[in-house]
């Protein structure tokens, strides 16, 4: 979920990452500090801005916000620019926790430059209500405080967007999320969705050097993206829960689920501590504290809306044979690949499930369903010789067109 956050703020809200301009401090309520210090945090950058006006009654205006990192090595330059930041409803909630009712950014600006690319990206406007944020945790921080620092706004908006790139242009409707969550633990549902990433016919053809997409009748590209998470703070360790889905409008979509439990909390808050101050994770450190993890399951669904019969013409024509026989040698080739498996009833399932799909493609899934408890330990243990015990263990099943 942290990653979905930052990527959130840094290329399309631009938002208070850039707002900390710490030099100021005495000038800042002590809402707003919070507020700066906490998203700071999330990209670790510092800003300058002109003007930081404070009416006295919980509003806040920050004008001409820039933020501003330099090329180090083999990371690009980063320029974020915000015309007007206006913070209003700002309350203390109690415990070093603060709210910011309404937050609104016009004017925002990103330009990346390496030394093989650039890109610039245009955000007229964006939005936040009911943002919740504690103030800065000790340097000596516990996993509770690390958590904490994932709390966001209830509510956020970016509108139209685009991006500029070696004289293309793509375009994104709109993004959007969600939180329902607690600040003191960073636990609850967030909820985003990006909104028609429109990658024009140029552009296209640039990303496209042989022609495929083209040939199968699709001279543009529209896609959504959606992501789910869900997690659960149970004293000690946690539960965690995503669903990530891209969908090629016209074309079909993607979905990715998967959920765990048991998850120590002082894992968790490493992962999102490592991220924040822009390390690598230690997994080697981590995978330890990581076996009692509970594997609650997980599926891959695919949802057909006109890829698969542009599809297999082309594959047809491109064996040599027609695409009537191409679609009836698909069965028996995926039959002969599972046998190996040594499971008898799942490659039954999940040949007559290809079957079914390649004869009237709607949707085809995997689901990992374990039928017991199912550790990371356990997962380890699993005898490579014995394939078809693994796939019993993981509940492991394929169905079409449901």
């Amino acid at each position: 979920m942290k990653l979905v956050h930052t990527v959130f703020f840094a290329a399309c809200l631009s938002l208070g990452t850039s707002l900390p301009a710490l030099a100021q401090t005495g000038d800042v309520p002590p809402g707003v500090q919070a507020f700066l210090a906490n998203l700071e945090r999330q990209m670790a950058i510092k800003p300058a801005y002109e003007t930081l006006k404070d009416d006295g009654s919980g509003n806040v205006t920050i004008s001409n916000l820039t933020l501003a990192r330099p090329a180090q090595g083999e990371d690009p330059s980063f320029t974020m620019k915000v015309g007007q930041v206006a913070l209003s409803g700002i309350t203390d909630e109690g415990g070093n926790v603060y709210q910011i009712g309404k937050a609104s950014f016009t004017g925002n600006t990103v330009d990346v430059t390496g030394k093989d690319f650039s890109f610039k990206l245009d955000a007229p406007d964006a939005s936040a209500e009911g943002w919740l944020v504690r103030a800065a945790p000790p340097s000596s921080a516990t996993p509770e405080d690390v958590l904490a620092q994932s709390s966001l706004a209830r509510k956020m908006n970016v509108g139209k967007i685009t991006v500029t790139a070696a004289g293309e242009t793509l375009s994104v409707d709109g993004i959007e999320s969600t939180w329902d969550g607690d600040a003191a633990t960073g636990a609850g549902s967030f909820a985003m969705k990006i909104s028609n990433i429109a990658i024009p016919a140029t552009l296209m053809a640039r990303m496209d050097e042989g022609g495929m997409l083209k040939q199968l009748g699709y001279s543009t590209l529209n896609l959504d993206v959606t992501s789910a998470t869900d997690i659960a703070v149970k004293g000690e360790t946690m539960s965690y829960g995503f669903d990530v889905g891209v969908s090629g409008r016209d074309m079909g979509s993607l979905s990715v689920k998967a959920a765990v439990d048991e998850l120590p909390k002082e894992v968790y808050a490493e992962m999102l501590k490592a991220q924040m101050e822009g390390r690598e994770v230690n997994m080697d450190a981590m995978m330890p504290k990581l076996q009692n993890v509970v594997v609650k399951g997980g599926s891959i669904r695919f949802t057909d809306a006109s890829l698969v019969n542009r599809l297999l013409p082309l594959a047809a024509a491109a064996q040599g044979m027609d695409e009537k026989t191409l679609r009836a040698s698909i069965a028996p080739t995926v039959q002969l690949m599972l046998v190996q498996l040594q499971n008898e009833a799942f490659t039954k399932q999940a040949t007559e499930a290809v079957t079914a799909f390649f004869a009237n493609p709607k949707s085809l899934t995997i689901t990992a369903a374990p039928p017991a408890p199912l550790k990371v330990m356990d997962l380890s243990a699993m005898d490579p010789t014995k394939p078809g015990e693994a796939i019993s263990k993981l509940g492991l099943s394929v169905t079409a067109n449901d």
